[in-house]
């Protein structure tokens, strides 16, 4: 069976012939693309299907998504929104009211740093609206956690706990923890919420899946621990995958990844095994990324290393040589840095062509930049961090000789770039992220000009990071990326042309509002806006 898909403006990513207006489908893959009615003529296809909207564009892979806090937050508290501590906890007990007794309450994605007052929270002010329910809230990173004393009871957590490597417990005075987790200091909890506390992940998924599915994403890199592996093989198992899935390994699961033959790449076109995710340093927000000058507010502060360069290598050595791909987070220059130093001495050492990636990247040292083509480094990176970040650089970083948020630059060093979302970090959305990549501005259209602009990359250049960077990074450019014969047929179809020049020029924030009408992900229909 075969079914061409007919659309006015196509956009195929390839750039011997961007502009088509139909697409021939057969089992699931892309047969011919061309005119419309030379294809019906030549192929006589079973169906025609007319695409809806203005726009047709390749499907969109996230390089970097974390699907099963986006699934967990669905059903979790929200305080994204929060503009006070009070305003934090007041969600918070409205919250915990329509759940059983004793149950646990996570979710967050606090931000201190938007609070009308930047206090840093404590288990404490958690006590005082959690009733007998365990909480633990994640800041908006991800890398700090603010839990009630019941949630550290039920962990261990207390006076006499080691803080782990790679993180700590802030304590009071007398060395008892306030209830604020940094890094590695959260997994005791994150074991819980990994757990059957936080309810039917599988089913959570399916919600997610939708989710996404309807924001255009037609494949994700997910990087999400092994109970999001398993949770993905038995939505495999059923059928119940509509969207494709590259499945990282976390580093703590690298040795039982090893031993059961994992190899990056292995799977099908639903389901495929990504690379081990390793860490070098913490967040901005948190103060905990690896610098190499203080932060303006503490200028004794340089973050934190989460992994050793020995840890880093001994574990990147491990992988490669197994088979498996190494992505490493990233964010301060001086861990982007390290993590530099290490994958050149892979490189070396070991002679891979495996895929090496940095994921974020977000301050390099301007030396640093050339390196990423010399070693085969792909950055890996969120343009929504940078819009969301602006007003944290400025303050804690205003005379940092860095490059932030550097697309342009990798770009023109001959780099790949692959971009994503960090979801739940940030919007899932990939249109929010080429708003941000091709103006370097925030929803409200500041800063005028945007930020950095000479970091600015052109709309081809932010769609590509969406499809054929990812694509490449992850091993499959053969088959995904493009709208091109031979290549899975994912493809959707938007309310907006992003490609007009006129509506960067005019209307730039039209980008961050597109609409996807229809979500086809390997000929068929996987999602349809009402």
């Amino acid at each position: 069976m075969s079914i061409l898909f007919r659309h006015s403006r196509i956009f195929t990513g390839y750039a011997g012939r961007p502009f088509v207006t139909a697409i021939l489908v057969e089992n699931g893959r892309i047969a011919a693309i061309g005119e419309s009615d030379e294809l019906a003529t030549a192929h006589a296809p079973s169906e025609v299907i007319d695409l809806p909207g203005v726009l047709v564009l390749p499907g969109m892979h996230d390089a970097h998504i974390h699907t099963a806090g986006i699934a967990r937050s669905l059903a979790a508290v929200d305080l994204r929104e929060a503009r006070s501590l009070q305003e934090a906890l007041d969600r918070v007990r409205e919250h915990a009211e329509l759940l059983p007794s004793g149950s646990w309450i996570f979710g967050g994605r606090w931000d201190h740093n938007k609070w009308e007052t930047r206090v840093q929270p404590t288990a404490a002010d958690l006590d005082s609206v959690s009733g007998d329910h365990p909480i633990a809230l994640s800041s908006i990173d991800g890398h700090t956690m603010w839990a009630n004393s019941e949630a550290m009871r039920q962990a261990g957590i207390d006076a006499q706990w080691p803080d782990p490597a790679g993180g700590m417990a802030v304590r009071d005075q007398h060395g008892n923890p306030t209830g604020i987790l940094r890094e590695t200091a959260q997994d005791p909890i994150g074991e819980v919420a990994a757990g059957p506390a936080a309810g039917d992940l599988g089913e959570m998924l399916l919600a997610a899946q939708t989710l996404l599915l309807s924001v255009g994403l037609t494949t994700v890199t997910d990087l999400n621990g092994e109970e999001a592996r398993a949770a993905y093989l038995a939505l495999h198992r059923m059928g119940q995958l509509a969207i494709r899935v590259v499945k990282g390994i976390p580093i703590e699961a690298l040795q039982t990844a090893i031993a059961e033959g994992r190899h990056t790449g292995d799977g099908d076109d639903w389901l495929r095994t990504g690379p081990v995710k390793l860490f070098s340093d913490g967040a901005l927000g948190s103060r905990t990324c690896h610098m190499s000058r203080g932060f303006a507010d503490d200028t004794s502060n340089l973050g934190m290393a989460v992994m050793t360069p020995q840890h880093l290598y001994d574990a990147a050595h491990a992988a490669v040589t197994a088979g498996i791909a190494v992505a490493t987070h990233a964010i301060g220059d001086q861990a982007n840095h390290v993590v530099l130093d290490v994958y050149e001495q892979i490189r070396r050492d070991t002679g891979t062509s495996l895929p090496l990636s940095i994921e974020h990247a977000q301050f390099l040292q301007p030396g640093d930049v050339a390196r990423l083509r010399r070693w085969d480094v792909t950055a890996s990176m969120q343009p929504t961090h940078c819009t969301s970040d602006i007003d944290l650089v400025r303050t804690l970083l205003p005379d940092h000789d860095l490059v932030a948020y550097g697309w342009r630059s990798v770009l023109d060093s001959g780099a790949d770039l692959a971009f994503g979302s960090d979801a739940p970090v940030e919007e899932a959305n990939p249109f929010h992220g080429i708003h941000a990549a091709v103006t370097r501005q925030r929803a409200d259209n500041t800063p005028a000009g945007g930020f950095q602009p000479g970091e600015r990359v052109t709309v081809a250049e932010a769609i590509a990071g969406y499809t054929t960077g990812p694509a490449k990074l992850t091993g499959s450019a053969d088959h995904k990326g493009t709208l091109t014969p031979g290549m899975l047929a994912d493809f959707i179809a938007v309310d907006t042309d992003i490609t007009d020049p006129a509506i960067l020029a005019d209307e730039p924030v039209r980008i961050r509002d597109t609409q996807v009408l229809q979500t086809v992900v390997g000929g068929e229909t996987r999602w349809q806006r009402d």
